[in-house]
């Protein structure tokens, strides 16, 4: 058992400039000392500065801490003072010939961590000592931020793939005869769209694969309509190697072309529905098209494709009789068609958050080491309800909806998100499984909680959310809302997946992006493509098997050894959490500071006035470029600018203050519900 009073000390071959600089810096702690999560800190107008702390850990409580760093330069003194808890940490340091001696007085440890009470004292400094090296290795520049999960080892990771197939039940079943035909079923079209509903059809044929707004599908009745719309593609002239568009939201008659496309080796281009229409055409141009399939709703977009490009709607909406459909050509299709070597390619447009959207073309999964990968850190099960409401056209829905099918899960796909009817469909279908993005993440808290208590959700045991950032107070407020059900994971079009972090990750540190699932390499690098101490801000790099083939109209980002660039700076704490800071192109230097946005957007989010918030940087004729903020207040609140400003400059300091602030009634998004941060311009 711990006492109450515990001494620590260290001969360390640092310069205690250099340690003086990184204990006065709160974000030390959580980046290099496990257990010690979120450091926020505290609007403060007298006495020295604050810092709310969440610590504990996955299997025990997380306590919220408010942690005061009193500073004594002349004395070589940091003390770490926890008033609610009477606890604090008395660092003394003295300079030594090789280095520092560092000697830590710890009194009533085992108030502040709840972990801490049944440990011995040599545990506590084992911990203490091990926090003090990780300083040294920041100092030396030591290049510990990789890590793996899986991907070194072969071995390994074939074996972790077979026990979460094996665990879920995905390759499990009391019916060899099923199972024959189910592997029949990939066998035949592979580990794609495709293959996955020929499989699900061969082991659970009238189980319901897909619900959307105009009915429903059996998984039988998937493979089948998608075979015969294939076969009357293949009537058309259609072959291995060409390609077709696909301008459509969620719907069953858009994953019926798409898998068609794949059982007939054609390309599918899945259209962004918020591209303009000049764009719409210039993709069709560029990927050369032989045929095009549009919703209804969408057919003005089609006003610049060139004429003898044939179109077709996914639905009949009665307004255009002369527009054949796919429920057309299923009809007209016999079920024959040569099939091909190689198996169509998906192209998913980026979000074009930054610049212009740019053609990815994502490779087929390879075997079931992508389905396991996202089960080794989201618990999904067999034969339950999914809910998609993220655009399908997207990575992360057509994501979900690949991971689907192996799973044998029957996906609700709406067209349109509306949050109160997304409630609705929860309670209607029980479902477990909920796929958003952050703005729907937003728009489920911004409902009333009377309307929310309409709705029984308790059926939810996942809620995933993916594209965008998503502020750790809304991380916070959804949990204690609806439960720790919330996973954030982290990817791109271009890496796939990168870190997933669970409830428990969440709870301890709401603003990590986690840490990277079965086969997945996580390396931190710097300019010269090293690797940089844990706690160290670089350039995140991802490996795994799912990485992109490539752009099909821009050359591709930077690769090292294997892993590709995310266009991303973050760093991995002790813990082996990623922590996204930003976009790399986002970074400004303000005065000579690098400041980033993030941290402002985070900072305001906290605030109860706040609905929603970006900040960017723009040029600055004195400081070469400044903050600006773009807020969205909640209903019935109003803030003005010099609050904004006031706070931000007590909570982070003078440099990360906007200067600019202005007040929008909506933020511009894509339809992806991303943040376009390039269309927001700064006060003249």
């Amino acid at each position: 058992m711990v006492t109450e009073i515990v001494d620590a000390s260290a001969d360390l071959a640092i310069s205690p400039r250099v340690l003086w600089k990184l204990l006065a810096d709160p974000e030390t702690y959580p980046r290099l000392f496990p257990g010690i999560g979120a450091c926020d800190p505290v609007e403060t107008i007298d006495g020295p500065p604050s810092w709310r702390m969440r610590v504990g850990g996955a299997d025990t409580e997380i306590r919220v801490l408010d942690v005061r760093l009193v500073l004594n330069r002349e004395a070589h003194t940091v003390e770490l003072q926890c008033p609610a808890q009477r606890s604090f940490a008395a660092i003394r340091l003295r300079g030594a010939s090789a280095g520092t001696q560092v000697v830590i007085t710890c009194f009533a440890p085992a108030r502040v961590h709840p972990l801490v009470p049944a440990l011995s004292n040599s545990a506590v400094v084992e911990w203490i000592t091990a926090g003090l090296k990780r300083m040294v290795d920041l100092a030396d520049r030591v290049p510990t931020s990789i890590l793996a999960n899986g991907e070194e080892s072969s071995i390994r990771l074939q074996a972790g793939v077979a026990r979460q197939m094996l665990a879920t039940g995905v390759v499990r079943t009391l019916r060899p005869d099923r199972m024959i035909k189910q592997l029949s079923g990939l066998a035949a079209w592979g580990f794609t769209l495709a293959g996955g509903y020929a499989a699900a059809a061969a082991h659970s044929p009238r189980r319901t694969a897909i619900i959307d707004d105009r009915g429903e599908r059996t998984f039988r009745e998937v493979h089948t309509r998608s075979h015969a719309l294939a076969s009357a593609l293949a009537g058309m002239g259609l072959t291995a190697g060409d390609a077709i568009g696909v301008l459509s939201r969620n719907s069953a008659e858009m994953v019926e072309v798409m898998s068609a496309a794949s059982k007939l080796g054609v390309e599918a281009v899945l259209f962004n529905t918020g591209l303009p229409a000049e764009r719409i055409a210039q993709i069709a141009e560029n990927h050369r098209l032989a045929v095009l399939f549009a919703d209804p709703e969408l057919e003005d977009l089609l006003r610049f494709i060139p004429q003898d490009l044939p179109c077709y709607h996914t639905v009949d909406d009665g307004m255009l009789p002369d527009r054949r459909t796919v429920e057309d050509l299923i009809n007209s299709g016999t079920g024959d068609f040569t099939k091909p070597k190689d198996h169509g390619r998906l192209v998913v447009l980026t979000s074009g958050t930054s610049g212009r959207s740019k053609g990815a073309v994502r490779p087929h999964p390879k075997g079931f080491g992508t389905v396991a990968a996202v089960l080794s850190r989201i618990p999904l099960r067999m034969n339950e309800t999914m809910l998609i409401p993220a655009p399908v056209f997207h990575t992360w829905g057509l994501a979900a909806l690949q991971i689907s099918t192996p799973l044998r899960a029957t996906v609700v796909l709406p067209e349109h998100f509306d949050a109160q009817d997304c409630l609705r469909m929860i309670a209607e279908f029980r479902v477990t499984t909920l796929i958003v993005v952050p703005v729907m993440v937003h728009r489920i808290l911004d409902l009333p909680a009377s309307v929310r208590a309409r709705y029984d959700t308790s059926s939810l045991r996942v809620v995933a959310s993916c594209g965008a950032p998503l502020p750790g107070a809304a991380v916070l407020r959804f949990m204690d809302t609806f439960g720790d059900i919330l996973y954030n994971f982290y990817g791109s079009t271009e890496v796939s997946w990168a870190s997933i972090a669970d409830p428990a990750d969440l709870r301890i540190s709401p603003t990590t992006a986690g840490r990277p699932p079965l086969g997945t390499k996580i390396a931190v690098l710097d300019d010269d493509l090293r690797p940089v101490p844990i706690g160290a801000t670089g350039h995140i790099f991802i490996g795994n098997h799912m990485l992109f083939d490539g752009y099909t109209d821009a050359d591709p980002p930077s690769e090292a050894d294997g892993l590709l660039d995310t266009g991303d700076v973050g760093y991995l704490d002790a813990a082996g959490r990623l922590f996204v800071a930003g976009r790399d192109d986002e970074m400004i230097i303000s005065g000579g500071e690098n400041v980033f946005p993030r941290p402002v957007e985070e900072a305001l989010s906290h605030l109860p006035q706040v609905s929603e918030v970006a900040v960017i940087g723009v040029p600055d004729r004195e400081f070469g470029q400044r903050l600006a903020a773009f807020i969205v207040t909640r209903d019935g609140f109003a803030l003005d600018p010099d609050m904004i400003r006031v706070y931000i400059r007590r909570r982070l300091g003078r440099f990360s203050v906007p200067r600019d602030v202005m007040f929008l009634d909506a933020l511009p998004r894509n339809a992806t519900g991303k943040i376009l941060k390039r269309t927001l311009t700064q006060p003249i």
